[in-house]
């Protein structure tokens, strides 16, 4: 029977109702909890800050569906649904079970549609007043492409640029204790930056979770005031870096960071002592370096690792080969090298944090200084 003259039929009531629930990512602010409801592994991939994963399919029945949907979209539609109502029901019982009465969940999935749909309509019908995000993850990850070509100018950096071993890492937390805004990169990507930065233990975060990372430390920086951050080459182990971040560090003031050669060799012996509990891929990892260096270099380098000498061996590192690298490097990108201020680090004492607010105290003065020049430039009238 056809539906009375001015009333609607009931699908498209449903749709009606299921656009009502959808929102933008501009109100973000509006919710309590983001729940990412795609499968364990697309959201270890990457995800939205501070979202928990409720998926309402796993890893496995994801390629089960996906697999029958192609030849039988209907049986598919229908398994999944099975799935997705059990999988629901189960976040119902546990994940969600201490949650308020007023609480307020935004709801996501890959694209904004069946997975987190459904999420976002038990919850409503329950009385949660959740939304679904409009266009899903896609939409999400849009912004943050974006995000890194336009945010990263709207920032002044100090790169702290200096040799291997000269303690950078260590200085830029101790500007962190003191109050500076510092930006990371090294910690954010799980990796010092070198052939033999890899941390122990741990995975380097997908690009794509990095690039996540790195927006939302971005946009918490106050642009009124300088960010501290080390020189990096574009590559992080296998992160790459935004051009429009490193264009805009390489183009602002510097400082250039020292340290003895005692005090990098034992910096080194501390940062780079686990390389010596798997000695066959601490010399793989230096078999690369033929090529740069000579296969009789490479061995000599090998031996002393069998034979336990360290500190030689971190010593001939320093002076063949990241001292060169460095010198052909660095002053080719950093604009602002030849009037950088100079500071004397010592990262193995224990008055890291003193020594950071000398030099934070000494770019202070520089800045006041430099401003009063400029201003005693301009003529008067």
């Amino acid at each position: 029977m056809a539906a009375a003259a001015g009333t609607a039929p009931a699908a498209w009531h449903g749709r009606s109702q299921l656009k009502n629930l959808l929102a933008t990512l501009d109100r973000l602010g509006d919710f309590d909890e983001i729940i990412d409801v795609r499968t364990p592994l697309e959201y270890a991939l990457d995800h939205m800050p501070g979202a928990i994963n409720a998926p309402v399919l796993s890893n496995e029945e994801r390629v089960v569906v996906g697999t029958m949907f192609k030849d039988a979209p209907f049986e598919a539609t229908r398994l999944g649904a099975a799935m997705v109502a059990r999988n629901i029901a189960h976040h119902l019982d546990n994940t969600f079970a201490d949650r308020p009465r007023k609480w307020r969940p935004l709801i996501y999935c890959a694209r904004g549609g069946k997975r987190s749909a459904s999420m976002t309509a038990w919850l409503d019908l329950i009385g949660w007043p959740a939304r679904q995000l409009e266009g899903g993850y896609k939409t999400y990850r849009r912004w943050v492409v974006g995000s890194l070509d336009t945010l990263p100018p709207r920032l002044r950096y100090v790169a702290l640029v200096g040799q291997t071993g000269c303690g950078k890492t260590r200085l830029l937390q101790a500007l962190a204790q003191v109050g500076a805004q510092v930006l990371d990169l090294e910690q954010l990507a799980c990796h010092r930056g070198s052939l033999l930065g890899a941390w122990p233990g741990r995975e380097q975060p997908s690009q794509k979770s990095f690039d996540s990372a790195l927006v939302a430390t971005l946009a918490r920086f106050d642009p009124t005031r300088p960010v501290f951050v080390e020189a990096e080459s574009r590559r992080i182990g296998k992160i790459t870096l935004p051009l429009p971040l490193l264009e805009s560090l390489r183009q602002g003031p510097c400082i250039d960071v020292s340290a003895s050669r005692e005090d990098r060799v034992a910096f080194l012996l501390q940062d780079y002592a686990h390389l010596f509990d798997d000695r066959a891929l601490f010399k793989l990892l230096l078999g690369h370096l033929v090529g740069l260096h000579s296969k009789e270099q490479v061995r000599h380098w090998h031996d002393l690792i069998d034979e336990d000498a360290r500190a030689q061996l971190f010593g001939e590192l320093i002076e063949h080969h990241y001292d060169p690298a460095y010198a052909r490097s660095c002053g080719q990108h950093f604009a602002g090298l030849a009037r950088a201020t100079r500071f004397v680090f010592r990262p193995n004492a224990l008055d890291g944090v003193a020594q950071a607010q000398a030099l934070l105290l000494r770019v202070a003065q520089e800045t006041l200084a430099g401003q009063s020049d400029r201003a005693s430039a301009v003529p008067s009238f």
